[in-house]
């Protein structure tokens, strides 16, 4: 705009400007009709495609060392976490440690996250008393209430999946879908978007589950975790545990896109909403 300044006669060039004064304030017009994207105070986590090449310290914490109560089986251990041909596998084996029989593998985000979408590709671990996770959760020992958003491959039937979510620690919000050719069996597209006022749950791109009572739908920022762990006591649930040797499940990509951004990956579900 300078150059054309320079080669252009006094009267032109204020036309030009004005023209340019116009135009300015018309996209801040439509900026400002834009609705305001709904952001949690603390929600630091940005948009990610995680493809596994390898585990970032500074993003993923590894669990090690402890379990989440009486009803697991098992010790997190970072030996049951790698890498094998850019997938993330997560195991579960028979070994003594500490009070445990067992150990198994976890990983979580050190990040919280907010409204949004929330993507797993990933083959489920099969046995009866297993249960192949991917959620987000938020509870006490982070000094919040129990807020929890589920997709979990229960073993003992690997032709369906469980959603739910927690709200304050309120659950029994539960729903199985089926997996067309058995969760175990191949890779599954699993997904749910998170907003203010609805809740959607979809595998391999279709809808499944949508909730909308603003009293079901969590409303604080949660870190995200992938995890394969076992039972000996919610049989009712999970099935009896049976160990059958070692079980592995199987992450080949994992992602998060902030409410408002577009999809990330031609894979998404985002990519394929009206």
């Amino acid at each position: 705009m300078i150059s054309l300044f320079r080669t252009c006669g006094p009267r032109l060039a204020a036309v030009i400007a004005a023209v340019s004064i116009l135009s300015v304030s018309s996209v801040n017009a439509q900026d400002a009709q834009k609705p305001a994207v709904p952001q949690m105070a603390d929600a630091k986590g940005k948009s990610f495609v995680e493809n596994f090449d390898r585990i970032d310290p500074s993003f993923w914490y590894v669990s090690d060392g402890w379990n989440n109560g009486a009803h697991q089986n098992c010790t997190w251990s970072k030996r049951q976490v790698g890498l094998e041909n850019g997938e993330l596998t997560l195991g579960f084996q028979q070994q003594q440690t500490k009070d445990r029989q067992y150990v198994c593998g976890e990983i979580q985000t050190k990040a919280r996250y907010g409204y949004g979408t929330y993507e797993v590709r990933m083959k489920a671990a099969t046995g009866s008393g297993l249960n192949s996770a991917f959620f987000t959760y938020i509870g006490p020992t982070d000094k919040k209430p129990w807020d929890e958003i589920d997709f979990e491959v229960l073993g003992k039937n690997t032709g369906e999946v469980q959603v739910n979510q927690y709200i304050n620690g309120k659950g029994k919000n539960e729903k199985l879908t089926a997996v067309s050719g058995g969760a175990d069996k191949g890779f599954n597209d699993y997904a749910f978007i998170w907003e203010p006022n609805r809740l959607r749950f979809f595998v391999n791109g279709q809808m499944v589950q949508e909730v909308t009572d603003p009293a079901k739908i969590p409303t604080n920022a949660q870190k995200i975790f992938l995890s394969l762990w076992g039972t000996d006591t919610l049989k009712q649930w999970m099935g009896p545990f049976s160990y059958n040797g070692p079980a592995t499940m199987t992450i080949d990509r994992v992602a998060f896109t902030a409410l408002g951004e577009d999809c990330q990956f031609p894979q998404s579900v985002l990519c394929t909403l009206d």
